[in-house]
């Protein structure tokens, strides 16, 4: 006797939707059409995290991190690794800008491999002429691996610009797709992929916005700010991008030409850990401690953030004592299994 699916309530909406035995409740709402927020997808995060109003689950494998001991006694839990064990009602918004975007599984050839610095790939991949892509800028893709394993990278190319996807890809010590990026793979290879996925992306506002990057986290950050300049978005836009050395800024031209071009972005470059023969004469030390020294206050901004998970849990606390609410903060946590 096959086990029997259970539906969950969606509060405030009302929506409901089903989901299969041992399936999550994110997938289940994203395979329905049901965007939830979302990020890593792998309990490290909290950018699923939601209440359960009603009904039993299975909690899942999650980091404490992403779902404290209390957040979870007041209710709380996280959707992707949540499984209902019967009839559930939960509270949780969905993402209306998201609505239209299906979520596809496609084969992609590499057609251009380009070294922008040391360690870091620009991927252009090459989708079926009969595919159109659908994607907000910010969101990003899976590798589907021979061996059934998934490689995060998020979309640096705006979604009008559309003949090939971008990606960044920064080498990870000992990782085995990175690896193969940089010592194996070639033009014309084919790869697999599917999304767009993810909930990171510019919301519609007239707050000025602060957007904030880390290495390879600059990726979704361009994608957002050439979409702004396409659609002629005159809302204020100020970049942070913090890397440890100067030739970690591997577009810093590009993001200078942006601020020289358009009055309403601003651009500043932070380095952690710049080399004697950088003759760095700009802003240095971590990279939310400028935006900090910048911003007395916070509350009249939107926050989005790119990069490694030290970087965003700094920006998570020291942001919401300067005042920013934390509906305010978008967030990309690059968590290992996302870039390697």
């Amino acid at each position: 006797m096959s086990k029997p699916t259970h539906t969950v309530r969606l509060e405030p909406s009302g929506q409901t939707f089903s989901v299969e035995p041992g399936e999550t409740i994110l997938a289940a709402a994203l395979r329905q059409g049901h965007p939830l927020p979302y990020s890593c997808r792998n309990g490290s995060c909290g950018a699923c995290k939601g209440r359960v109003l009603a009904g039993v689950i299975d909690y899942g494998t999650y980091e404490e991190k992403a779902l404290s001991a209390a957040e979870r006694a007041a209710g709380k839990a996280l959707f992707c690794q949540a499984v209902p064990l019967g009839d559930v009602t939960i509270e949780a918004r969905e993402v209306a800008a998201a609505k239209d975007i299906v979520i596809k599984t496609l084969p992609a050839r590499v057609i251009k491999m380009e070294r922008a610095a040391h360690d870091v790939m620009i991927l252009s991949l090459k989708l079926p002429q009969t595919e159109a892509f659908k994607f907000l800028a910010g969101q990003y893709i899976d590798i589907l691996l021979r061996d059934g394993q998934r490689r995060s990278f998020s979309l640096a190319n705006p979604p009008h610009a559309t003949e090939a996807l971008q990606l960044h890809v920064r080498h990870v010590p000992g990782g085995h797709f990175t690896g193969h990026v940089f010592n194996a793979m070639k033009e014309k290879d084919l790869l697999r992929l599917r999304g767009p996925l993810g909930m990171f992306f510019l919301r519609e506002a007239e707050l000025p916005a602060i957007l904030v990057a880390g290495g390879t986290g600059f990726a979704p950050m361009k994608s957002i700010i050439e979409d702004a300049i396409a659609r002629g978005l005159k809302r204020p836009l100020h970049l942070y991008w913090g890397t440890r050395a100067q030739r970690d800024l591997y577009l810093d031209a590009l993001a200078r030409d942006w601020a020289r071009a358009h009055p309403q972005i601003r651009y500043t470059p932070v380095l952690s850990e710049p080399h004697a023969d950088d003759a760095w004469s700009g802003r240095t030390g971590w990279v939310h401690d400028a935006v900090l020294a910048d911003y007395a206050a916070l509350d009249g901004h939107e926050v989005y953030a790119s990069g490694p998970p030290p970087m965003i849990e700094a920006i998570r606390a020291s942001f919401r004592a300067r005042g920013l609410a934390d509906d305010r903060l978008y967030y990309d946590s690059f968590e290992f299994a996302h870039a390697v």
